[in-house]
């Protein structure tokens, strides 16, 4: 068996490579990236798969057996990214293609989705075995929002008393290693997240208790918020699109607890007040 892991010197991809490593003897484990050189210390074989280089890809996957395709970052243009890959996988005669999506990709006004119902239908249309893994919100995506508080004071948003149900990188990795290395998953649907749905209320009083610090959210709207935040240096593109997630969020589309994750990786999933403390102390 040979488990070919795509975007591997990312965050998500290095926690998941090292999950396989302990699993898996380290010959089994390809991670195909776009910068080899920048995987010199993942302890695996390195292959060059460049999403925009459809000609890197067949070689990368020769001999795989199963890959893990992690979303490209480059909004707007992942579905081109993504379908060169499933190509190739289809080409190489890959048995299991698991694909890291967004919650409810399928049906939901999640601002994400669009790029991610559109794969998930490239693959179904492929033939190839597959698992989706419909990741809800990474908790370190809020590290810059408790920076800013910490500095501030306050915690700002537009998510009113809307909820999270966020998971850390390694416990969405985690996820990703027990259906890469289990049997049962081909076919599979996973709405993954964490075990608790937290507001932004929750999480200002998470950052007092790290710092010490009394932090209080402050709900604003739309408009408000959209402005404070280009006030603060964002571009209005990713002003727009971030009080966009927090419209988002107020409409509930983050908020589901299924706890799949957790029973697929045989724990609870990382508190917040834990993941964003350790995600903290890495910044």
């Amino acid at each position: 068996m040979t488990i070919v892991v795509t975007g591997a010197t990312g965050q998500l991809g290095r926690h998941v490579v090292a999950g396989l490593r302990e699993q898996l003897p380290a010959g089994q484990i390809v991670a195909a990236v776009r910068s080899p050189e920048k995987a010199a210390d993942l302890g695996v074989e390195v292959r060059e798969a460049d999403y925009d280089r459809p000609e890197t890809l067949a070689a990368a996957f020769a001999g795989a057996t199963k890959v893990l395709l992690i979303s490209g970052n480059a909004v707007g243009h992942r579905v081109p990214q993504h379908q060169a890959v499933v190509d190739a996988a289809k080409a190489a005669g890959v048995t299991h293609l698991v694909y890291t999506s967004a919650p409810h990709a399928d049906d939901t006004p999640l601002v994400l989705a669009p790029e991610h119902k559109a794969t998930e239908e490239i693959i179904r249309a492929s033939g190839v075995p597959f698992t989706i893994l419909r990741n809800n919100w990474y908790t370190e995506n809020y590290v810059q929002n408790a920076q800013q508080a910490i500095a501030t004071g306050v915690l700002i948003g537009s998510a009113g008393a809307g909820r999270v149900a966020s998971a850390t990188r390694a416990d969405f990795a985690a996820g990703a290693v027990a259906v890469l290395t289990g049997e049962g998953h081909e076919g599979k649907v996973y709405e993954l997240g964490g075990d608790v749905a937290w507001t932004f209320d929750d999480l200002a009083a998470e950052i007092s208790a790290i710092t010490g610090k009394e932090i209080r959210y402050r709900n604003l709207t739309a408009d408000e918020h959209r402005a404070a935040l280009i006030e603060a240096g964002l571009p209005a593109e990713t002003a727009g699109f971030v009080v966009a997630l927090d419209q988002n969020i107020a409409e509930g589309t983050l908020a589901e607890v299924t706890g799949e994750l957790s029973a697929l990786i045989g724990r609870p999933t990382t508190p917040l007040g834990d993941g964003l403390a350790a995600a903290l102390k890495e910044a």
